[in-house]
């Protein structure tokens, strides 16, 4: 495979590929053939320099498009983790190791005292992934915010509302552990290496709890080129070099919008963000983590965005809908 330098000082131009196994043969989009890329490399270039992200990457299908910043830097990628995850799930459902329709009684899923109330434990599987668990309990990796945010225990019945749920992500992570492999073991082996990723391994990944809870909260320390390989696999169906490795309608239900959340613009759906402006015609679906780690997906377009922050670096974060002002901008620009 070849490598693409680890530092880029701009937005890198150059020739072009055919389109061959995505990401096998990443080569920059030349504006000899895609006269449209000059203006986006501008526009990236512009956005970087001004709010000074680790890394970012504008990919369409096996191009390249533009790109700035240390592409091989691992990152704490945050609640992207969430989107990481639901794809293992696609792939364990399929498999008949995990059932959506599960109990959290049935799988023996209880927390520190107080411990869940019965009503708390007919919440399901599929109810986690949508964040309407209905469980309120405290959890680990909170922000400030959801945890200021977080309602009344059982006031809300399983279901019956969206809360941006650190407890039900956690929790998913522990049912994956008890009912398939360790997180960070299974990705490494069921997409890490069979699309091609070029840094990160299971060593990259972190198990951190607290005393507020026993589900641990899983994190992940990646690098901007393998989470765009990430997008163009949910791109492409599920599809890498002629191999099924996620579901086909795991991909179109986990990106669907399935609860409405506080914002008109976004959705939430199997732990992914789902995004449509009707003013500017973009529809997309995005994994969304603090500070500004993002993976933004624009099918109509075949598109994909990366952006990275270290936030030791940078740490104000870029705010996300910064990002998707900008990838607006950009899928204006594609033909």
């Amino acid at each position: 495979m070849r490598r693409l330098p680890a530092v880029f000082g701009a937005v890198l131009l150059g020739s072009c590929w055919a389109h061959a196994e995505p990401g096998r043969n990443w080569q920059a989009a030349g504006p000899d053939e895609k006269p449209w890329s000059a203006s986006i490399a501008r526009e990236v270039q512009e956005f970087a320099v001004e709010q000074k992200p680790t890394a970012i990457m504008v990919v369409r299908d096996d191009d390249i498009v533009a790109s700035f910043g240390d592409l091989g830097a691992k990152v704490n990628v945050r609640s992207v983790r969430k989107s990481l995850l639901s794809a293992l799930y696609g792939i364990a459902v399929e498999d008949g190791r995990i059932d959506l329709d599960s109990t959290l009684a049935a799988l023996e899923i209880d927390d520190i005292p107080p411990a869940l109330s019965p009503v708390e434990k007919t919440a399901t599987v599929r109810q986690l992934l949508t964040a309407r668990s209905g469980v309120y309990h405290l959890a680990a990796y909170e922000t400030p915010e959801t945890k200021r945010l977080r309602p009344a225990r059982e006031s809300h019945p399983p279901g019956s509302f969206w809360y941006y749920n650190n407890w039900d992500f956690n929790a998913l992570g522990t049912i994956y552990q008890r009912s398939v492999d360790d997180v960070f073991a299974s990705f490494e082996k069921r997409i890490a290496r069979p699309i091609g990723m070029e840094d990160f391994s299971a060593y990259d990944g972190l198990y951190l709890g607290e005393s507020s809870s026993v589900h641990r909260a899983y994190l992940f320390r990646m690098s901007a080129r393998d989470l765009a390989r990430f997008g163009l696999l949910f791109l492409n169906g599920g599809r890498w070099n002629g191999a099924q490795l996620i579901p086909a309608h795991w991909v179109t239900e986990s990106t669907a919008r399935l609860s409405d959340t506080e914002q008109p613009e976004r959705g939430y759906g199997y732990l992914w963000w789902t995004y449509a402006k009707p003013s500017s015609g973009l529809s997309a679906f995005f994994a969304n983590g603090f500070g500004g780690q993002l993976v933004v997906v624009v099918p109509s377009k075949r598109l994909v965005l990366v952006q990275l922050v270290d936030l030791t670096a940078n740490p104000h974060g870029i705010r996300s809908q910064r990002v998707l002002d900008l990838v607006s901008r950009i899928s204006a620009s594609v033909p």
